[in-house]
Formats: structure tokens, C-alpha cells, sequence
């Protein structure tokens, strides 16, 4: 019911635009009209010589001047309604606008200014078009140039014009006061015609913005359902992987640790009694933990990000930035000051991780606009620093993806600080080169 209102609304108002003109069509032809019939009787009368000394210039020829008139405004008709045009961009509008107000001048001083009420047309085209902001001073100065140039008392005009008087008094003086009068009823009735107009586009603009209003209140309901239902999907996919990896120990490492203890069962008691036999089963136990350390180490290699398994690490990165720089609107920037080579699996993955949790904690914490990501090496180390424009924590303390960033760096013998300044900035540290080494011969000992 609501649109239906809303529709009915906007067709009524295109209606009283489009009345608008054809009315001052309509006076445009009786005016131009009216002053050639009354040039030609005064032609045919012999009085040209009488009448021109009551006019400072000389008017046009009878068909010049009406042709003019009413080619004119056929033009201003046409220039208003590509000036309506909503897929119009603002330099076409403007030249079109410049346009329509140079044809409303030629009209109206083809008509010898005796009818001014064409301005409203072009001041309705121009409201209907109105946006605000930076076309508000086009507006204000269109209307006053429009007003002042309108009137034919003005000095500039006035030794350039037949007034309409001059027309009127070659008839008799009761004629005379009807011509007047009708003149003015047109005016008159042309500014009704106007005022109603501007209420209907004062009303329109105000249901415009209320739906507007409508649609942001939606759109907003709708983010924060989105929001939930990301947050419930979220928390879902990390159940399902809790699952899978609960899933993934107990067909992998379970099954091992249970063979293997049922296996060192039996090596206690034939230890004793048949050593050989004892000796045959610690080998079997021996397999089988081999194939467990397998079946863990292919496990664990399903947990890699898809892109690292894809792409080398460098690209698997940038496909990162660009991909959460485009989804979620945030200017990212990564400036490569140098990048190591040959970098264990375990390194990349935690690299990547790294970006992929200060890219999250900038926009979801921070609710920043702009990141800049700058990865560089130094003999015996590489670091990563990610520093943004939002607005930092009040209280530092580590939270859940902080504390994840520093253990994974941890099992590297890496680092991991941050600092508010001007925004948030972190910074990751992990070693390379013979400190790398150590730490993948500790994870070999482990293992």
C-alpha cells in the first residue's frame, strides 16, 4: 500500500511538471500570437510609422519573431527534458542547464519580455534536478539571473524591448484592460501552477528520504543478521575441524599408541621367558610407530592453508592481501623489503598464519581503513610488521589471535611484540639460517 501511495505520488508530480510546461506553451503561442496579429494590423493600418515612435527599437518581422518565439521554446522543452534525465552525469547536466537558461533569455526577448513566466519552467527543472551540496549555489544563482534579467525595467533591457504596453495601446481603452487582465490572470494562474508543483517535489523528496532512511534501516538489519549468521558459521566450521582433527587422532595416532602398547604388553612378558620372540615384537612395535609418525606427519599437512599447497609462499600471501583487502574494503599495502628462500613448511605456515591474524584483528578490533604489511630479512632473521590506522586498544593485552601468533612464533624461538602508535602495530620476529636449523633438529627430537 505503502509503494502504491509512494507511485501514485511521484506519477503526480511528473504530471504537474509536464502541465507546467504545456501551459506555458500555451501562453508562449498566445503571447507571440498576439503580438504578431496586432504588428500586422498595425501594418495594414499605416500607423507603423506612429507606433514606432512609441518603441525604441525596431521589432522583428511578424513571422521572424514568431518563429522564433515558438522555435525557442520547443527548444527549452526538449533541453528539459534531458535536464531530467537521472543517468545524466553533472558535466552534461551543467552544460544542458547553461543551455536551457541561454534559449529561456532568447525566448523571452523574442516575446519583447512581455512574459516572464517561462523562468519557472527552468527554475522546475532545475529544483527536480537539485541534489544539494555543491548544486545549491548553481541553483541560488540561476534563479536571481533569471529574475533580474526577466524584467524589462531594468535599464539594460529596456532600450532593447517593445513592451508589451506599446502592443496593448494601439486598442481601445476597454480592450486594453482586457488584454491586461488576461495577462496577468496567466501569470497569475502559471505561479499556481508552480507553487503546487513545488509542494508535490518538497513532498517527494521528503518520502525519498524517508525510504532511503527505510532501505539503510533494512540493509542494516540484514548486516547484522549476515553477522550472526557468519559468526554461527564460523563457530560451526571450527567444530567440524575440532571433529575432524578428533576424528584424524583417533584413526591415526590412537591406533598407533594402541598397538603399541598392546605390543610392549606382550615384550613384558616374553622378555624373560623367550627373548628372540621379545626381540621380534619390539620390531613389529617399531613399524608400527614408524607408520604412526607417517600417518601424524600427513595429518598435520591437511592443516595447511590450500593456497600454500597451490602457490609459493610469497604469491600465497599477496592472493591473501588482495582477496581480504577487496571483501572487507580495508586499503592494504605490502612493501617487500627482502624475502628469504628455501623456508621450511612449518615457517611459511606460520608466516601466512601471521598475516592472515593481523589482517583479521585490524579490521574486526582495530576498524581500520588502511594496513600496511612490511616484510623484510636480516642476517639470521625474518620479520614481519603490520601497522595500522584504527583505533589501537586502550588496555594491551594479549586476546585470543595474539596469543595464537606468539605460540606459533614460540615453537620457532620467535617473538612477538606490539605497540599502540597513531593506530596499532605488531611486529613478528623468526629466526633463520643456523637458529632455524636447531629449531627443526629440536622438532625431529620431539618427533
Amino acid at each position: 500500500m505503502d509503494a502504491a501511495v509512494k507511485s501514485e505520488g511521484k506519477s503526480r508530480l511528473l504530471r504537474t511538471h509536464g502541465l507546467l510546461v504545456w501551459y506555458n506553451g500555451l501562453v508562449v503561442l498566445l503571447m507571440a500570437g498576439f503580438m504578431s496579429i496586432t504588428q500586422e494590423k498595425i501594418i495594414s493600418a499605416m500607423a507603423a510609422r506612429s507606433f514606432l515612435a512609441t518603441i525604441p527599437i525596431v521589432p522583428l518581422p511578424t513571422a521572424k519573431g514568431f518563429s522564433l518565439a515558438v522555435g525557442s521554446y520547443v527548444l527549452l522543452m526538449l533541453l528539459g527534458s534531458l535536464c531530467r534525465r537521472r543517468n545524466l552525469s553533472n558535466k552534461n547536466l551543467y552544460f544542458v542547464i547553461m543551455a536551457e537558461i541561454v534559449t529561456c533569455l532568447i525566448l523571452m526577448h523574442s516575446l519583447n519580455l512581455g512574459y516572464d513566466g517561462v523562468v519557472l519552467v527552468v527554475v522546475a527543472d532545475l529544483m527536480f534536478r537539485y541534489q544539494g551540496k555543491n548544486q545549491g549555489w548553481l541553483l541560488l544563482v540561476t534563479m536571481l539571473g533569471l529574475y533580474f534579467m526577466a524584467s524589462y525595467n531594468l535599464a539594460l533591457f529596456q532600450s532593447h524591448v517593445a513592451p508589451f504596453d506599446a502592443y496593448a495601446a494601439y486598442y481601445r481603452s476597454d480592450v486594453q484592460a482586457v488584454l491586461w487582465a488576461i495577462k496577468n490572470g496567466l501569470s497569475s494562474l502559471n505561479i499556481i501552477i508552480f507553487v503546487f508543483y513545488m509542494v508535490l517535489l518538497v513532498q517527494d523528496k521528503h518520502d525519498e528520504k524517508e525510504r532511503i532512511a527505510s532501505l539503510n534501516k533494512q540493509l542494516g538489519e540484514a548486516n547484522d543478521r549476515l553477522r550472526a549468521y557468519a559468526l554461527e558459521a564460523e563457530h560451526t566450521a571450527e567444530t567440524r575441524e575440532r571433529n575432524r582433527l578428533a576424528r584424524e587422532i583417533h584413526d591415526t595416532l590412537g591406533h598407533a599408541l594402541s598397538g603399541i602398547a598392546t605390543g610392549l604388553d606382550a615384550c613384558i612378558v616374553l622378555v624373560d621367558a623367550a627373548p628372540e620372540a621379545a626381540k621380534e615384537q619390539l620390531a613389529k612395535i617399531r613399524e608400527t610407530a614408524r607408520r604412526g609418525i607417517v600417518d601424524v606427519r600427513r595429518s598435520v599437512k591437511k592443516l595447511r592453508p590450500d593456497d600454500l599447497e597451490k602457490l609459493p609462499l610469497r604469491q600465497a600471501v599477496e592472493k591473501l592481501i588482495f582477496e581480504y583487502s577487496a571483501s572487507s574494503g580495508m586499503q592494504t599495502k605490502l612493501v617487500v623489503l627482502g624475502w628469504p628462500k628455501d623456508l621450511r613448511p612449518d615457517v611459511e605456515d606460520v608466516i601466512y598464519r601471521i598475516v592472515q591474524e593481523g589482517l583479521t584483528n585490524a579490521n574486526r578490533h582495530g576498524q581500520a581503513t588502511e594496513v600496511v604489511i612490511t616484510i623484510g630479512t636480516e642476517p639470521g632473521r625474518l620479520y614481519i610488521i603490520m601497522a595500522d590506522n584504527g583505533k589501537g586498544c586502550a588496555e594491551l593485552k594479549d586476546g585470543f589471535g595474539l596469543r595464537h601468533m606468539r605460540e606459533r612464533l614460540e615453537l620457532l624461538h620467535g617473538r612477538l611484540r606490539y605497540w599502540n602508535d597513531k593506530g596499532f602495530t605488531l611486529e613478528a620476529v623468526i629466526p633463520l639460517g643456523k637458529a632455524g636449523e636447531q629449531v627443526e633438529k629440536q622438532g625431529d627430537e620431539h618427533i
